[in-house]
């Protein structure tokens, strides 16, 4: 039986920790962080939302997280670009761009609901390098780096597992997951998801990045959402890619 890797570093390879300047190991380690930022203002009862452009809600919390990451980042990594979804992009001149969502699921942190997560991606020439999904308020973590699978972490404390998704084959068996159902009907798509969900076996709203989590430790078999910005899912690519899972539109045909 092969003994569970206890570090990052052996999940993925040590000789390619380097491979990329540190970048890979770096990539935990501003997810982990810039999670604990948020931490900081979990249900802590004096949160004031606002409301953004496109009505979406933004806290202290979701700027003070990516200010962090993007400042960590310009002080290891100055050359590299950095696109995030509370402030503008930076550009950069090196190969690597970094993709931030400090809170996938403020609906979720502002209510004090645990499932929100910390979303981190890394590209390198155009290209999805890594991801990681932090749970900051669960401990869980998941992550990928491309050829080198995706690994799962429980607790801060626990070993590193290899992430799979699930092996059931028919949707009749299958949990069907999303992040706002009612968001469907109102791009069009609400007879779809509604013939959709009739198929499944039990359809719930545990949404956003830990939605995809669920999906990529085999814990439910899809994830559906109705509207996806790079910062929602660059992290997702890598690890649904290398936990065997894919994309896919209402046909089940691939896109990316």
């Amino acid at each position: 039986m092969t003994t569970p890797p206890n570090s990052w570093a052996d999940s993925i390879g040590n000789s390619d920790v380097d491979s990329h300047g540190g970048r890979l190991t770096a990539m935990l380690d501003l997810a982990i962080g810039a999670g604990e930022v948020t931490l900081k203002y979990f249900r802590t009862g004096s949160l004031q939302v606002e409301a953004k452009a496109d009505d979406s809600p933004v806290t202290i919390a979701d700027r003070s997280a990516e200010q962090w990451a993007r400042d960590a980042i310009a002080q290891a990594f100055p050359d590299d670009a950095v696109v995030g979804e509370e402030f503008s992009d930076s550009a950069g001149t090196s190969r690597y761009r970094w993709i931030i969502d400090p809170i996938d699921g403020t609906k979720s942190f502002v209510c004090g609901v645990p499932l929100y997560s910390t979303l981190l991606a890394l590209e390198c020439d155009g290209q999805p390098l890594g991801g990681v999904i932090q749970i900051p308020a669960l401990g869980e973590t998941i992550a990928a780096v491309v050829g080198r699978g995706a690994w799962y972490r429980p607790q801060p404390d626990a070993a590193w597992e290899l992430a799979r998704v699930s092996q059931k084959k028919s949707l009749e068996q299958s949990v069907l997951l999303t992040s706002q159902s009612d968001l469907f009907a109102r791009r069009g798509a609400g007879d779809a998801f509604a013939d959709l969900e009739r198929l499944c076996w039990v359809s719930r709203t545990w949404g956003d990045g830990y939605g995809y989590m669920l999906v990529a430790t085999g814990r439910a078999e899809l994830m559906v959402d109705a509207i996806c910005n790079p910062w929602d899912v660059a992290a997702m690519l890598p690890i649904m890619k290398e936990s065997g899972g894919r994309f896919s539109d209402w046909r089940g045909n691939e896109t990316c």
